[in-house]
């Protein structure tokens, strides 16, 4: 049950991403030909493709996270003993949990105040549709956060090379 739910959360991520890039390009090419060709454009497709950069941004960043190939300044791991760096890797993650949590929550009450407000983004769309990745990007990534740190717990499984 726990790898198929986990699998659907992965299917649903990729999904978006390729959703999200796809509606980023075509409406782009759509907006140049309209420019080019025929000296118009469609008024909201500026504003919407600066959104879809945000939704992209923060949807690579999940994906990234799930993966934990996410970026990383690492000055001192390599130079640690292995239990060293089991210990950085649990504290990194750990810590990075914390903020993204943090900044999940104060989104979310960014959100929920334009909400509240009835701020309009463009063309009749609410801004906190918008903006919904935002608290929600970075729960996420606080969640996969926490299962990295619990990874880093477990004992790397050695590897038998045969000669």
């Amino acid at each position: 049950m726990h790898k198929k739910l986990n699998n659907l959360i992965n299917l649903l991520e990729d999904s978006l991403l390729v959703f999200t890039l796809s509606a980023m390009i075509l409406l782009a090419l759509s907006q140049i030909v309209l420019r080019n060709v025929f000296g118009s454009g469609i008024e909201w497709t500026d504003p919407l493709l600066r959104v879809l950069v945000m939704w992209l941004g923060l949807l690579g960043a999940i994906a990234s996270t799930r993966q934990d190939k996410h970026i990383t300044i690492d000055l001192f791991s390599r130079m640690l003993p292995e239990v060293g760096t089991k210990i950085a890797a649990i504290v990194n993650n750990l810590f990075s949990a914390i903020i993204c949590a943090f900044i999940g929550y104060h989104s979310a009450r960014f959100v929920i105040m334009e909400y509240d407000d009835g701020i309009v983004a463009f063309a009749d769309v609410p801004a906190w549709v918008c903006e919904i990745i935002i608290p929600i990007g970075f729960f996420l990534m606080s969640f996969r956060f926490f299962i990295n740190a619990g990874h880093a717990l477990k004992p790397r499984a050695s590897v038998i090379r045969e000669n």
